[in-house]
């Protein structure tokens, strides 16, 4: 059974629904110009990328880090669309989303319907295990066995989640239609056309250019850009303080303001990022295109209550592991075995 929202929380509720609808406007000519600035310089470096493997290869892995800021700022785009909040026209969004979810190898409604999954549930801890980094609470992870303790701890791994993860989520299961329904037809189709561009777009440039140097020019970029990209998604959710609640415990504006973070990022991170940073905002409402979510962040007092996070203090965000109820906090497993271990 559902408890009563408090006064404070009703309160909160009627002020943020008024506040984000004056920024749910999405601009065409801002989101036109978005794509300018973002495409025209991705496909310059990788031609400038292609030349530069005749001068050295360093050259060409130096061009390859702000090229992955580009496909990043991509998939911020494509992810905007998927909200709908790119363009006003829902056929614009599907459009442009779909073009872009094959330069980011990510089928557009696939990955649109597992991100709807993970905002209506993000702070759940009975609806985890779609579109978010699965986190076990200290009593389940007590209970497990030796074997699949291992297992929990190399799933949470630095080198897993960063380096193995995204490879295996972006170049692999990205390939299938992973968790569909038969019935779910248009997830399970934006899977196979968009295998079949990318395996158009790779036939072709490797008959041009050399399937060699075709893949030494885009597999940098794309690496570099998917583990920024899962860091980003990692450490916004993922901090000591954060917010998970059983299901009749569980506030969506508590879920937002104190489970998603503001990611205080360097001004050319956060563009490069298209604002994602401002995280919070984004869960409060994805219908605010990413151009306004600043904006909505500063003239607005309560959406400054936030988990506030730099760079460097996200770091500690990967040495936790577990949710612990009693605590209300994110604890790492040295944290765990002092609590719970220690004689």
């Amino acid at each position: 059974m559902n408890t009563v929202p408090s006064p404070k929380k009703k309160k909160n509720r009627k002020e943020w629904i008024s506040i984000v609808k004056r920024y749910q406007n999405s601009d065409n000519w801002h989101s036109t110009r978005q794509i300018l600035n973002s495409v025209v310089p991705f496909l310059l470096i990788t031609v400038l990328m292609y030349f530069s493997l005749r001068v050295s290869y360093w050259l060409t892995l130096a061009l390859a880090i702000p090229n992955a800021g580009f496909i990043a700022r991509i998939f911020i785009i494509q992810h905007d669309c998927g909200h709908q909040s790119f363009f006003k026209s829902k056929r614009a969004n599907d459009i442009v989303g779909s073009i872009f979810g094959v330069i980011t190898i990510t089928p557009y409604y696939l990955w649109r319907r597992n991100h709807a999954i993970h905002h209506a549930s993000s702070g759940d801890l009975d609806s985890r295990g779609i579109g978010d980094v699965y986190t076990m609470t200290v009593e389940e992870y007590h209970k497990l066995t030796p074997w699949n303790k291992f297992k929990y701890r190399f799933y949470r791994h630095p080198i897993t989640l960063f380096i193995i993860g995204p490879i295996a989520i972006f170049f692999i299961s990205h390939r299938f239609p992973l968790n569909t329904k038969k019935t779910e037809k248009q997830e399970r189709r934006s899977v196979h056309l968009t295998n079949l561009a990318l395996a158009i777009i790779i036939a072709g440039f490797s008959f041009l250019i050399g399937p060699k140097d075709f893949f030494l020019i885009t597999l940098p970029s794309y690496f570099l850009a998917f583990s920024f990209g899962v860091y980003l998604f990692y450490v916004q959710h993922q901090f000591e303080n954060t917010y998970w609640r059983r299901k009749q415990e569980w506030d969506y504006f508590q879920a937002a303001i104190k489970g998603a973070s503001f990611f205080k990022l360097p001004k050319i991170m956060q563009w490069f990022s298209g604002n994602i940073g401002f995280h919070h905002i984004h869960h409060l409402s994805p219908k605010i295109p990413n151009y306004l979510l600043e904006k909505a962040h500063y003239e607005n007092t309560i959406f400054q209550e936030a988990n506030t996070l730099t760079f460097f203090s996200s770091l500690k965000s990967v040495t936790l592991k577990l949710w612990d109820e009693q605590r209300k906090k994110l604890i790492s497993f040295k944290e765990y075995r002092k609590y719970y271990l220690a004689a």
